[in-house]
């Protein structure tokens, strides 16, 4: 299977993982609606309204991350990789993305063991822990950072993959690699492969 093929398919997953991510957005404000409208209209807000809100934080902040880093969208310094090019700037986006890949492992190790803490399958709706208010099982929400991060990596392996073609084995080395985030201009050029 070749790399670009590979990427347009953890694209498909990353952008599903995007949407939901904007879906939990609309079903915040929607769930805010309800609840200022009830509590003005009916003197009974929606209860539990804290709980689900942060049952959806993690949906929010984490799984719009690999679409985000396929997009180039994550802030970043610059200054350095913007006067370099060819096998030098593959070269260190390679040692970069390297970096990265590594700190997100880690996060999954300390975030899957977060999660794991807060499953039992024994337990009642399998929760050991619970929101305060409404009793909602914590870990759908501490699952969603792990497999958010596992995408991530599964992103990061194949830029630096991408990364690491490019800067070894590609004939042209002024060639944009294929996987890897490009510059704005370089996006249409991406769609249109």
């Amino acid at each position: 299977m070749t790399l670009r093929r590979v990427d347009r398919l953890l694209l498909g997953i990353e952008r599903a993982f995007a949407l939901l991510g904007g879906v939990a957005v609309a079903s915040l404000v929607l769930m805010a609606v309800v609840s200022v409208g009830g509590r003005k209209l009916f003197n009974a807000p929606l209860p539990g309204y804290v709980d689900w809100i942060e049952q959806a934080m993690p949906l929010i902040a984490f799984l719009g991350l690999s679409f985000t880093q396929r997009n180039d969208g994550h802030i970043r310094m610059d200054m350095l990789t913007r006067k370099l090019k060819g096998r030098t700037l593959w070269t260190l986006e390679a040692f970069a993305t390297f970096v990265m890949l590594s700190v997100t492992l880690l996060l999954i190790w300390g975030t899957g063991a977060h999660f794991l803490r807060s499953f039992d399958i024994a337990a009642p709706l399998w929760s050991r822990d619970s929101s305060i208010d409404i009793a909602l099982p914590l870990w759908p929400a501490k699952l969603i950072v792990p497999l958010a991060f596992s995408l991530l990596a599964l992103r990061l392996g194949l830029q630096l993959w991408g990364f690491v073609r490019a800067g070894i084995f590609c004939r042209d080395p002024l060639a944009v690699p294929d996987a890897t985030p490009h510059d704005e201009d370089d996006k249409e050029a991406d769609f249109a492969r």
